[in-house]
């Protein structure tokens, strides 16, 4: 871990309250940063805090939900007029359901946290870092934006979007200094609640074919490793590019 990394930096980061979105806000802190940190679980960011006092470090906590946008203008007005870094961490997942299956609320929903929300954060945030000479977005895509096996469709088709937003943002901006890159994880330990429940005994059948040569579940610290490189400075020539860390699933 390199303390000198991020110092002087704002980063925003969503899904603060656990898995990948806490390890982030955590490393970015470590890292010299100062962190704007969402979710809207407060239990869960309350635990985040707790970890940040452990640590000796701050940040500020706020509860938000990234599908509103008064919530968006709050958490960047909480950045003060600054935003180096935005990390895209929110995320839900589907339940597995096939789309003859799908029912709309489900449908909605993900694509609401998965995508509108990462578009609707990245779209406020432009402004402030052309203003203040570039800055970087990472987004949390997945191993299902470049397979169709370990999702439902309404998360499947949400990932497979996150990367074509990324990569907008990354050709139309790059020329403002604000690059975009996209993180692909596989499997990792985090707890992303409900969403994950099967609701397809069939889907979920097709999707343990997927998952046969599935290696180990990461830890969140793995992907936020891979987030805070990214969004620094030694990444300066990496824009529009989607990194798998997979553990080399999508080798298989």
């Amino acid at each position: 871990m390199d303390r000198h990394r991020h110092v002087d930096k704002v980063a925003i980061v969503t899904g603060a309250g656990n898995g990948i979105g806490r390890a982030t806000a955590l490393r970015l802190a470590h890292e010299g940063a100062r962190v704007i940190g969402c979710d809207v679980n407060a239990p869960a960011l309350e635990e985040t805090r707790a970890m940040f006092a452990a640590d000796g470090l701050h940040a500020s906590l706020v509860i938000a939900d990234i599908t509103r946008e008064v919530d968006v203008e709050m958490l960047v007005a909480a950045a003060g007029g600054r935003v180096d870094i935005l990390a895209n961490v929110a995320g839900v997942m589907d339940h597995f359901i096939p789309l003859g299956e799908l029912d709309d609320a489900t449908w909605n929903h993900v694509l609401d946290v998965n995508l509108v929300g990462v578009m609707r954060l990245t779209r406020a945030v432009l402004p402030v870092m052309e203003a203040g000479g570039g800055g970087a977005i990472v987004n949390v895509s997945s191993e299902a934006a470049i397979g169709a096996g370990c999702a439902g469709a309404a998360y499947t088709t949400s990932k497979h979007a996150v990367i074509g937003l990324t990569e907008h943002v990354a050709y139309f901006y790059g020329p403002k200094l604000i690059r975009a890159n996209a993180v692909l994880p596989g499997a990792v330990e985090t707890a992303i609640g409900t969403t994950a429940t099967p609701r397809s005994e069939w889907a979920m059948e097709r999707a343990m074919m997927a998952m046969a040569t599935m290696p180990p579940a990461a830890e969140p610290d793995q992907i936020a490793t891979v987030i805070s490189w990214l969004a620094s400075d030694e990444a300066s020539n990496v824009n529009g590019a989607c990194v798998t860390a997979d553990g080399g699933w999508a080798a298989a």
